[in-house]
Order: structure tokens, then C-alpha cells, then sequence
């Protein structure tokens, strides 16, 4: 059950600017002063950035200083798809923080989607409008068709830029925010979306090393977009990150007394553990125990690897310090078995079939892809993230994003409102998915967030 004895309140955000402009000719309109209601979102489980505004029209005017009611927006301008909007919005921070699709040089504004829900009337239109970014309509428009060799990294940069036209977020230190990968893999599109082939190369992802050639960490990446632009990062490096930085990080604590706690950014109004540990759950999938079988068709030989959690600690970043939290007698066998075939002599480096020859004479042993050592990190990466999934609602905070790293606290149950934190639960957290919401009343921020053991690392 949700926790909602925290009094903390949120004040009211201002929407500056929400301008609509026509795809038939050059006309445009203002409708800040009709949203009542807008959600963004941005996730590390969705390709791009989306938006929902719901608009009240009572016939305000087209243009300032101009006097006179108008015709609904819908018909008027009209809205039927692909319009773009400037927004602009500010939460109710000292100074405050902003989401600006206005003068934002990295998402060219966001897009009509679809318009829902309408409720025309003589004296109030009500209808809602979903956003997308131009990269959501430009994957839909474009296929990913050649052969990409090499680094993976690489291959999603170049997917991203020349096929979406998309942009990068920058790192604070300069650069892309791409994590560079080790293992190389080579493919062909198959005229697949280049949303599917970038997620897709997320999972077969390893982190590189200090070389730039060694592993680094253990596999699994997400591929997602927020307002800065698109991300491909290693869980790994999230969490080494967070945890390097811990004394820059937005800090939130729950306090049931509703009043302000030194060291912290702002209290938790609610929060909502939506689950913990699903034993039977992560049991099935195999993230504690599993045992994968590499068949080699060309040698008729195989390989078996065995994976188990109890080996991991201290190999991976963690967000916590009990990583190794299950009964031994759970995590004893194998709880999931797994088959796979070698890719011994698939798709050779190489333009010509000569030089494509030449690379498999020259290491005929040499898979395309290294799944042996690098697969059953990934499963276990992906499933033990959600070890603890927790949604929380702040006063709204426009500066969090998808994929940021944030200290919470959360009480300890001792009967008090005054209690000590609990330090199992608080510690280091990503943010899996945000929703800024803006109303005419308050700006709060929901926030899901994840992490993959217990207890605290400071």
C-alpha cells in the first residue's frame, strides 16, 4: 500500500509557452492558458520521449491584444497529426528548472501524435493531446537495411545519427553519452526499425574496459531518449558512476512529519514499494543459478557454462552492499537451462567475398559473437535490477531524467514520526521512468526507481 501521511506540499509550475503551429499554412496559437493538466514522460523501457496535455478552450484569443473569440484549435488551425509545439514549462524550484521544447537545440521541439478524448461544446472544448519527439515518427519512416561490423557502440551511434538524425546527450566531462562496448558483433539490419536493432544490441552489450578492448563490467545496456537527447550506457557504469558521486546526488527522504530534513533536496509526499523480491519469479528466469549449453555445429562439440550469483559479488557495480541476498539452498542448482548455436563463421568482417574468406581462414575458432561470456551476465544483469522497484512522488523537480542515480531514505518502523532510516531500503537508486506533471494547482514528480541489492554503500 502506498504511504501518504507525509503533509509535504507542492506549489503550482507555470506552463510559459505552448504554441501550436499549423502544418497547412503559417498560422500558429498559444494554448498555455488552456492546458490544465500536462504529463511528461521519459523512461529507460521507451526509444523516445512522450507527452499528454489535457486543454480547456473557452474562447480566449488567437493572438495578445487582439480582442473577440475563436474558433477551437482542432478545426481552426487545424490539428490533424505532425504539428509541431514549442513548450516551454517551469516547476516551482528557487530558481526554477525547466522543460524547454522552445529554443532546445537537441529535440526539435515535440509532435502531435494524436489528438483523443474530445468533448466539443458551444462555450468549453475539451480534448487531450499526446506528444511524441520527430525520432519516434522518424524510426516508423526508415529501415535499417546494410551490414555493421565491429564495436556495437559504434554501430548504434552511427544507426542513431544517420538514420533518425537523432542527437546525443553530452557527458558533464564532454562527449556522447555512449559507453563504449567490447565485444564486437557483426550484423545485418534486415530491414528492421532502428529503435528494435538498438535495443537489441543493448542486451548483447558488454562494457569496455580502460583499453577499450577488455571487458569492463557485466553486460546489459539500455538505449533510451530523454530532453538532452538519446543514451546507450551499461548498467555497470550507471551504478560504478552513482556511487563515485554520491555527494552530488539529489537526496529525498520520507518524513511523516512533513517537515524539512537538513542534507536533503526535498521529502518524499508518497511512495509505493511495488515489489521486493519475487523468489519464484527470478527463480524461473534463472537470475540466481543458470547453466547455458553452446553447441559448435562446426567442430559437432559443445560448451557449458555455468552461472551462479554468489560468484558475481564484487564484480559488479551495485547499488547496494548485500548483492548475494537469497538462501544458498535457492541458489545451489540451476534454476534455468538455456541452449544456444555458436555462430562459428557468420558473417566475416569484409565488403568482398574474397575478404570476407580471408577473415574466417585467418581464426576459424573465432565466433562472431563471444555468447559464452558475455550472455548469462546480461540475463542476470537485466533481472536482478528490479530487486527492489519502488515508486516515489517528490514536489516537483523537472531537472530528474530517466537513467540519473538518486539517494533516498525511507523510515525505519519503530512506532515514531520521528524514526531513523532504514538501511536496508535507502540508499543509492536509478531512476527508471519520470512523469512531470503540471497542473493549475501543483507540479509534483513521480518517479519509478529501481535497484539491485540492499543496504547502503556510504
Amino acid at each position: 500500500m502506498p504511504q501518504t501521511d507525509n503533509q509535504s506540499t507542492a506549489n503550482s509550475g507555470n506552463v510559459e509557452k505552448f504554441k501550436i503551429s499549423s502544418n497547412a499554412n503559417s498560422t500558429a496559437r498559444d494554448l498555455s492558458a488552456g492546458v490544465v493538466d500536462f504529463k511528461y514522460y521519459e523512461s529507460l523501457f521507451s526509444n523516445a520521449i512522450t507527452a499528454t496535455a489535457t486543454v480547456v478552450e473557452s474562447g480566449f484569443t488567437e493572438e495578445a491584444g487582439q480582442t473577440g473569440t475563436q474558433q477551437g484549435t482542432i478545426d481552426w488551425l487545424p490539428i490533424r497529426g505532425g504539428e509541431r509545439t514549442d513548450i516551454l514549462i517551469e516547476d516551482a524550484q528557487e530558481p526554477p528548472n525547466q522543460i524547454n521544447f522552445d529554443t532546445n537545440d537537441i529535440i526539435d521541439g515535440l509532435y502531435v501524435n494524436r489528438v483523443r478524448n474530445v468533448n466539443p461544446g458551444t462555450q468549453k472544448d475539451v480534448y487531450f493531446l499526446d506528444f511524441s519527439s520527430k525520432e519516434y515518427f522518424a524510426n516508423e519512416q526508415t529501415r535499417v537495411v546494410r551490414k555493421y561490423e565491429e564495436k556495437i557502440s559504434d554501430n548504434v551511434e552511427q544507426i542513431v545519427e544517420e538514420l533518425l538524425l537523432g542527437t546525443w546527450a553530452t557527458r558533464d566531462g564532454g562527449g556522447k553519452d555512449i559507453d563504449e562496448t567490447a565485444i564486437p558483433y557483426n550484423f545485418i539490419g534486415n530491414d528492421r526499425k532502428p529503435f528494435y536493432i538498438c535495443t537489441w544490441l543493448a542486451s548483447k552489450s558488454v562494457p569496455a574496459g580502460g583499453d577499450g578492448v577488455e571487458i569492463g563490467g557485466a553486460g546489459g545496456y539500455f538505449f533510451w531518449q530523454t530532453r538532452d537527447g538519446f543514451h546507450f550506457r551499461s548498467i555497470d557504469k550507471i551504478f560504478g558512476e552513482g556511487n563515485d558521486n554520491r555527494d552530488s546526488l539529489k537526496k529525498y527522504i520520507y518524513n511523516m512529519s512533513g517537515d524539512e530534513v537538513e542534507g536533503y533536496d526535498a521529502n518524499i509526499v508518497s511512495y509505493d514499494i511495488d515489489s521486493n523480491v519475487d523468489l519464484g519469479e527470478k527463480l524461473s528466469l534463472g537470475a540466481y543459478n543458470n547453466r547455458s549449453i553452446f553447441f559448435d555445429y562446426y567442430s559437432f562439440s559443445y560448451v557449458v557454462r555455468n552461472f551462479n550469483i554468489t560468484e558475481q559479488e564484487g564484480k559488479v557495480a551495485t547499488a547496494g552492499s548485500d548483492y548475494d541476498n537469497v538462501a544458498k539452498e535457492f541458489t545451489a542448482s540451476p534454476t534455468r537451462l538455456m541452449s544456444h548455436i555458436m555462430d562459428y563463421g557468420v558473417l566475416p568482417k569484409g565488403v568482398t567475398s574474397d575478404d570476407q574468406l580471408k577473415e574466417w581462414r585467418d581464426d576459424r575458432t573465432k565466433p562472431n559473437y563471444d555468447a559464452p561470456n558475455t550472455m548469462v551476465q546480461s540475463i542476470m544483469r537485466y533481472n536482478q535490477l528490479f530487486t527492489v522497484n519502488t515508486t516515489i512522488v517528490i514536489p516537483g523537480d523537472f531537472s530528474i531524467k530517466a537513467g540519473d542515480t538518486i539517494i533516498c531514505d525511507f523510515p525505519e518502523l519503530d512506532g515514531s514520526k520521528t524514526s531513523s532510516t532504514n538501511d536496508q531500503s535507502g540508499g543509492l537508486y536509478m531512476v527508471a521512468e519520470v512523469c512531470h506533471r503540471i497542473t493549475t494547482r501543483d507540479t509534483f514528480t513521480s518517479l519509478r526507481i529501481v535497484r539491485d541489492s540492499f543496504g547502503s554503500t556510504s
